[in-house]
């Protein structure tokens, strides 16, 4: 008898309270494509993806053109949040998930002022 993984993995990440929702993907399986709202000018997109299962997906965003892998363990689940406050980040698109049937996951797509990158050695 196959032995069974207990999944940790049961909903969507959370966004820093002074972000605002522009999508979301509840626990899924395999690859989709999700899309997200409109923002306002100067407004940058975070996409906080979690994952469970042996395998690796690969987070792809459009219109902005960008893209980043996720190691996904097999027994815990892992988080990566990016946000890009690149030219055309406040249009609406779609963030495609690319994933084998081993892996489970979950999306959330927000939108919010850019965090400033601390210099080296600050604090």
């Amino acid at each position: 008898m196959p032995s069974t993984t207990q999944l940790s993995l049961r909903k969507p990440p959370e966004l820093d309270p002074d972000a605002s929702l522009a999508g979301r993907q509840k626990v899924t399986v395999g690859s989709a494509s999700v899309p997200y709202r409109k923002g306002k000018k100067g407004d940058a997109l975070t996409i906080a993806v979690s994952c469970q299962g042996k395998g690796e997906i690969t987070v792809a965003v459009q219109p902005v053109h960008v893209s980043f892998p996720l190691e996904c363990g097999a027994h815990q689940a892992s988080t990566i949040s990016n946000q890009f406050a690149l030219p055309g980040a406040e249009r609406s698109g779609v963030v495609s998930v690319e994933a084998s049937p081993a892996v489970h996951w979950a999306m959330t797509i927000g939108r919010g002022a850019p965090v400033q990158a601390e210099s080296p050695g600050a604090g």
